[in-house]
């Protein structure tokens, strides 16, 4: 591949997992990928816990916004939905998958770290299959 892979990752409100999984891109791709999120009825926030426990890996997510998928344009190499089904619309890729992952919006914090640490594992893997 001769230009960096761009990857888009979606959930509905654009505050927990799509911006965690853009924050892991980054953090493990560095300057060889373009990592995007959005969402279908973004909240227009970061959640709070979504900060508290990226900043817990020196990661700072507030410097993120909560994006909706018309501010998103282009071609992607992959499109990654967080499971939220028939709420995210079809949005062109070379590569589409939906993971599965639960909201983590409302767990406690163990659950919640495990939903992050899974969203990374799944972020390495997909960025070493576009290489």
């Amino acid at each position: 591949m001769t230009t960096k892979p761009r990857v888009l990752f979606v959930c509905v409100e654009n505050a927990n997992r799509s911006q965690m999984a853009e924050a892991f891109a980054r953090l493990h791709g560095g300057d060889r990928v373009e990592a995007h999120s959005a969402g279908s009825a973004p909240s227009g926030r970061i959640n709070p816990k979504a900060i508290h426990y990226m900043a817990e890996l020196g990661y700072d997510l507030s410097a993120h916004a909560s994006k909706s998928l018309d501010e998103i344009d282009g071609a992607f190499d992959a499109v990654i939905t967080m499971g939220c089904g028939d709420n995210c619309p079809w949005v062109p890729a070379r590569v589409r998958e939906d993971w599965a992952l639960p909201d983590p919006k409302h767990l406690d914090g163990d659950a919640y770290r495990a939903v992050r640490d899974d969203i990374s594992a799944r972020v390495r893997a997909l960025l070493a299959s576009l290489q």
